[in-house]
């Protein structure tokens, strides 16, 4: 049903002018080839040659004594995990120097919000499921004002579409539905809807007031529940879907911001610091054919509507049945159609909330993780295009990756205890008078380290290589000297916490192999600290582990044991850790002492203020 004084007004827009086919508009095909084929093959030729000169050199440090099944075997984990450490490597190295050169010319972007042709309608619509009002309602009114600011409101309405079932959050939504077009004489431009039978989760939402109202809209720009954008970076998506008759999906880079706790402030900091750098590089070899996020996106709707229905997937989880993590299929069948997907990032003014604990964080994990594994099969659907191929492996390498990680220590271990119950046979033959002795590398073993953390930490310094040259920016974050304190401190906090997201990682991985039932859950967004006794339930199989590993790891070997100390120690002391970083004090602590801020603190949009201002009023 859908809730209103009036019903949506009927407009009639004309859609794209002609079907495309295999091909973009706004690049010459030759061109656009030669352009991809070049970035592409630098990039990736990079990444192949750091991931073989790795796994040679590793190779010849477990080789000294001959290599065994076993040792062929971490080989091949260490080469997967150095490959996805270098993919992310070269991104942000390329994405650095297309930040300092500026010499990524393939995507102009206007450089101010133009004026929308009066026939040019677009939806703004925010599917919600139980989701806090008083959020919903601060955003959305903070959103609306700004769109006011620019005087082009006309252009757009609002939808709230939800997917409620619980009788309390209903209530709330239609309350807080009426007060919002009553305080912002909204009526006729914000709608509210509720379906009766909730199907296909977010994805079927979406899809439904696709069927019902998409006609009526040329663009469709989606909001999660803790998105928050500005007016004027609404109307200039408008002008770059406008301009660009090639863009089925415009995608905009959302920055973190309201956090509190230590462990959301964490990655607030890391993705205003870091994430530029890596979305340049993204871009660089991507092109249009970038991913989608399902939100904070402009999309084109007469090809969303005929291209991109999700097809059900035969067979049973966690490679069958409905496919979850839509965004990435979405935008994979758009490209497929001959549409470009653009990542956007340089467009400004486009905020996110973070899950407020680390427990939070991880359960949202658990459903992108399952997601994820379904598009392993999706990568080999006949006319994806190979940037998508690309991003559904890497976004399951994201969760792989700590699995490989987990086992490569593991198995690590156990070639350490092996070795320590063999004896070194010196003498291969009855009458030989010559010993073979095993060849050690010690200095081979130092440099690859020396270089794995390199690729590691390169990155970071870059990335503040590049805030620090320009002093307006970098006092933002508290200036160049806090700005670098901060870093080493998220690198140290970061260190501590990777553990403890490996193993949780890791067992999703191999709970959705192995086909469990994944229930989701509304995403708690108040920011609580997480008690002792939820900690302890969670984190004392791994803490036992962590005990038992660390005292065989220094018995057989003491050198393993302080290279596996890293993993172990922070497990050993998961329960304070993930308790402690829970806190919203702790975080409030950083920030007074100027750690760990970022523009959206120290250099508010208006929108954000004007967010702020409502939801406190609100509070």
């Amino acid at each position: 049903m859908i809730h209103s004084h009036k019903q949506p007004p009927l407009h009639r827009t004309p859609m794209a002018h002609q079907q495309v086919k295999d091909r973009t508009r706004s690049l010459d095909e030759r061109r656009r080839g030669r352009v991809l084929t070049l970035r592409r093959s630098s990039f990736f030729i990079l990444v192949a040659v750091s991931t073989y000169i790795a796994g040679s050199t590793f190779e010849t440090i477990l080789g000294a004594g001959g290599l065994s099944t076993l040792s062929r075997i971490i080989i091949g984990i260490f080469v997967c995990l150095f490959g996805w450490i270098s993919f992310n490597f070269w991104t942000v190295i390329f994405g650095f120097v297309v930040a300092l050169c500026k010499m990524d010319h393939e995507f102009p972007l206007p450089q101010d919000a133009q004026s929308i042709a009066p026939q040019t309608r677009t939806a703004l619509i925010m599917p919600v499921y139980n989701e806090e009002m008083a959020r919903i309602y601060s955003a959305l009114r903070a959103t609306y004002e700004s769109l006011k600011a620019t005087g082009q409101l006309e252009n757009f309405d609002i939808f709230i579409l939800s997917d409620s079932v619980a009788n309390d959050s209903i209530l709330m939504e239609e309350t807080a539905w009426s007060e919002l077009c009553r305080d912002v004489d909204g009526f006729g431009r914000i709608f509210y809807r509720r379906r009766k039978v909730r199907r296909h989760k977010k994805s079927g939402n979406v899809s439904d007031f696709c069927r019902r109202w998409g006609s009526q809209y040329k663009y469709m720009i989606i909001f999660d529940a803790d998105s928050l954008m500005e007016g004027d970076l609404l109307v200039r998506m408008v002008n770059v879907m406008e301009a660009r008759e090639d863009i089925g999906i415009l995608q905009t880079a959302p920055l973190a911001a309201n956090q509190i706790s230590l462990v959301s402030r964490l990655q607030q900091f890391a993705s205003h610091v870091y994430g530029p750098l890596f979305f340049a590089g993204l871009r660089f070899w991507q092109l249009d054919e970038s991913g989608y996020w399902g939100h904070n996106a402009i999309v084109r709707m007469d090809p969303f509507m005929k291209y991109c229905a999700l097809p059900h997937l035969s067979g049973k989880p966690p490679f069958g049945g409905e496919i979850l993590s839509h965004d990435f299929v979405e935008a994979a069948l758009m490209r497929r159609a001959g549409w470009g997907v653009w990542l956007a990032y340089e467009l400004e003014g486009s905020y996110e909330e973070l899950p407020p604990s680390l427990f939070e964080e991880l359960e949202r994990d658990r459903r992108w993780c399952q997601g994820n594994i379904q598009h392993l099969r999706l990568m080999f659907m006949k006319g994806f295009s190979f940037g998508h191929r690309i991003l559904f492996l890497n976004g399951n390498l994201f969760y792989f990756s700590s699995f490989l990680w987990l086992l490569l220590l593991l198995l690590m271990t156990a070639h350490a205890v092996a070795n320590f119950f063999h004896t070194v046979v010196y003498f291969s033959g009855e009458r030989t008078l010559f010993p073979h002795w095993p060849n050690q590398h010690p200095d081979l073993s130092a440099h690859l380290l020396m270089v794995t953390a390199l690729f590691l930490l390169l990155p970071k310094i870059l990335s503040v290589f590049l805030i620090s040259l320009s002093s307006k920016k970098a006092a933002t974050f508290g200036g160049v000297i806090r700005l670098t304190a901060s870093v080493l401190l998220e690198t140290i906090f970061s260190t501590l916490l990777a553990p403890l997201r490996m193993i949780f990682h890791a067992w999703y991985v191999v709970l959705n192999l192995l086909g469990q039932k994944l229930i989701w859950k509304t995403q708690s967004r108040h920011s609580q600290k997480t008690s002792f006794a939820q900690a302890f339930s969670a984190y004392w199989p791994s803490m036992t582990g962590a005990l038992i590993w660390a005292i065989v790891a220094y018995a057989v070997n003491k050198t393993l044991f302080w290279w596996v100390s890293t993993i172990v120690i922070p497990l050993f002391f998961a329960v304070p850790i993930s308790v402690f970083c829970s806190y919203p004090s702790l975080g409030l602590f950083f920030r007074k002492h100027g750690f760990f801020l970022t523009p959206v603190e120290t250099s508010p949009s208006q929108v954000l203020r004007s967010y702020q201002k409502i939801f406190m009023d609100i509070k």
